[in-house]
């Protein structure tokens, strides 16, 4: 039976990948890569010497049954992003559904646990836990209003990403629909810049005015 492995790697600091990861990546015929480039810089550095295949959100069905091949030949494959837990607002999703859908081939799904942003920040948030609804990205154009009322009007944590680009209309629509909400900004998460930021979406929007390179990096923004 082929093993089909979904590898956590880093977000940031290379040091929060895991022992079983390594010894995964290590063991696999194959590692899938959303960018080999990002994901060689890993293996450099852990000393794996394994061939890899981009897997990307636009890939061709072509490369779907490549790997679909590579599976039915017993080959075990591993998937990673170029950065958290593989299939999390990530391509790779995709892959891993028509996998297990696939029963005839009776592959293993196996999961490698480590490091996810939306999970990393929530922990540091100092904001509710106990119940959350992750957004993933927020849409750029259709349906990004209503989302916000959505989320002005929940009764549970929210939690999304957000790029450097948009950061700042985003904080303005949160003053806007949810005003009251405490919010935090957490910022290159894992990294040597990490910044976890409190407050009003109208402190958090008035700060970064103000230090304008509070401004670079990604962010996981996390709503009370």
């Amino acid at each position: 039976m082929a093993k089909f492995y979904v590898v956590a790697t880093p977000i940031g600091n290379m040091g929060d990948i895991s022992f079983r990861a390594i010894e995964t990546l290590k063991n696999v015929d194959l590692i899938l890569c959303e960018d080999t480039r990002e994901t060689k810089k890993i293996l450099q550095k852990y000393a794996i010497n394994k061939p890899t295949m981009s897997y990307h959100a636009q890939s061709k069905l072509s490369k779907t049954d490549k790997i679909f091949g590579l599976l039915e030949e017993g080959k075990n494959l591993a998937l990673v992003s170029d950065a958290g837990t593989p299939g999390i607002s990530d391509p790779g999703a995709l892959l891993v559904s028509q996998i297990v859908a696939r029963q005839d081939l009776a592959i293993k799904v196996i999961p490698i646990p480590g490091a996810s942003a939306v999970i990393t920040a929530l922990s540091a948030s100092g904001l509710p836990t106990h119940e959350f609804t992750f957004l993933g990205f927020l849409p750029h154009k259709k349906g990004r209003e209503t989302l916000f009322k959505e989320i002005a009007q929940a009764e549970r944590t929210m939690v999304f990403y957000e790029s450097p680009h948009r950061i700042l209309k985003t904080l303005e629509s949160l003053q806007k629909f949810c005003p009251d909400k405490k919010v935090c900004l957490a910022r290159e998460l894992t990294k040597i810049y990490e910044e976890f930021k409190t407050g009003s979406s109208a402190e958090l929007l008035n700060y970064l005015k103000q230090n304008l390179e509070k401004q670079r990096g990604e962010f996981t923004v996390v709503v009370s």
